[in-house]
């Protein structure tokens, strides 16, 4: 299930930033959203609106961020999001 959901996040970053900013770029768990993404404030909340329109009030990526400093934002990387949604939507990974 961690691959569905990570599998539909990237989706998800490729409609906020668009397919040519993810040309050459395999996006995993390691991938980060300020470093090899390139994602700024703005496409931040185009990302949290776009997961809120998918998985409904139970992924609150606004909620997420706000008990994070600016530089732990900027070094997040695509696994902690995906485990944010999974924990939000109650998927059990058995990542340790």
């Amino acid at each position: 299930m961690a691959d569905a959901v990570l599998d539909q996040l990237v989706k998800v970053i490729e409609d906020v930033v668009g397919p040519d900013v993810l040309l050459g770029i395999e996006v995993d768990r390691d991938t980060t959203f300020s470093d090899d993404l390139g994602l700024e404030s703005i496409e931040f909340v185009a990302l949290a609106d776009r997961l809120r329109g998918h998985y409904g009030d139970r992924v609150d990526l606004v909620g997420f961020l706000a008990d994070m400093d600016i530089d732990e934002i900027m070094a997040m990387s695509v696994g902690r999001l995906v485990d944010h949604i999974e924990a939000s939507v109650g998927l059990a990974t058995g990542r340790g």
